[in-house]
């Protein structure tokens, strides 16, 4: 079974919002958060530090988002602005604005009361490593119907570390609603400490963990409600088809959108007065010449000046030809203007 936050995920349409770094209760080995992210109060809507709430608003609105998952650190650590956030979002895109938030820790009923009355519609619970196997009887079990009365759709998603069959009887006891199992994966932030303790990367991956991948598929991805999530599947379809819904926003009448949902667009040095639709500039890559929205910057000096940079600009943009899939939309918004 897919969740409908996952549903929508896979269409590139949830808004990553990180609204904390630190995470006080919880020191998880394989915790990946990097040195830009770990331990700070910064907040970030997808890949943009968010210096006001209307940056959110609009990182939202640029991607065409369908909804948004909540995220850090510990969300709950910083529960006045998790709860700011989800009102705020609710209020602008209405109540199909599908939420959901990952959490380390239990919170009480008074959290839950908090997030869902804020608009939070799903949780994703985390219990701790050492704890799997033994989550029956305990605050693991009793959040999961704290949450469900308080209005939310009470979940789990865990990291790939090993088969675990105590996350089926939840779902088969009717307490979650679903399990998230995550791919294993190394990182920067993490890749020491895992190293550590004996983990390698898979031969041919940039991240996912040599191990526990097939047991865990044999023993747990049967069930219905269970849902696997590759490295994989985070890069060439989460974050691509995001990429896509963000440049089909964003991108302006002369941009270009490849498959990786980046843009091509030419540039050229030519004086803007040569721009006026009866002749087109040597080296312009696209069809459609826009001269002040192209980037045009008068040429100065004698001809041979224009000619040198006319050929370092050839050069540039034949540069960024073959290396446009690195360069993401949000990327090339910042290098061209909005």
């Amino acid at each position: 079974m897919i969740s409908k936050g996952c549903e929508q995920c896979a269409k590139g349409g949830k808004m990553v919002l990180f609204v904390y770094g630190y995470c006080d209760q919880r020191d998880c080995f394989y915790c990946p958060l990097g040195e830009n992210r770990k331990n700070v109060t910064d907040v970030y809507a997808n890949e943009r530090l968010v210096e006001d709430d209307e940056d959110i608003i609009k990182e939202a609105h640029r991607m065409d988002a369908l909804g948004t998952s909540i995220t850090g650190g510990e969300p709950q650590e910083a529960m006045n602005k998790t709860c700011r956030y989800l009102r705020m979002l609710k209020d602008e895109f209405g109540e199909d604005h599908h939420t959901h938030l990952y959490t380390g820790i239990t919170g009480g009923r008074e959290n839950m009361r908090r997030l869902s009355e804020a608009g939070l519609d799903e949780i994703r619970f985390h219990p701790p490593y050492e704890q799997w196997g033994d989550l029956h009887g305990t605050e693991w079990e009793e959040i999961l119907h704290i949450a469900r009365e308080e209005g939310m759709t009470p979940a789990f998603e865990i990291p790939g570390i090993r088969a675990e069959d105590e996350f089926l009887e939840f779902l088969d006891e009717g307490a979650a609603d679903f399990c998230n199992i995550n791919e294993f994966e190394m990182s920067d932030g993490n890749y020491r400490r895992m190293q550590e303790k004996g983990y390698e990367l898979q031969d041919g991956h940039m991240s996912a963990v040599e191990g526990s991948k097939e047991e865990i598929l044999d023993t747990m991805a049967d069930h219905e409600r269970v849902y696997f999530c590759t490295s994989v599947f985070k890069d060439a379809a989460q974050h691509r088809n995001r990429l896509k819904r963000m440049a089909r926003v964003i991108g302006r009448e002369f941009d270009e959108i490849t498959d990786d949902g980046t843009l091509v667009y030419g540039k050229t040095w030519e004086p803007e007065a040569r721009l006026d639709g009866s002749r087109r500039p040597r080296g312009v890559l696209h069809r459609q010449i826009r001269p002040h929205r192209a980037g045009v910057v008068a040429a100065r000096g004698d001809g041979r000046g224009r000619r040198r940079e006319r050929r370092r600009d050839h050069r540039a943009v034949s540069d960024r030809r073959r290396h446009c899939r690195r360069t993401n939309a949000a990327g090339l918004t910042d290098a061209v203007g909005e």
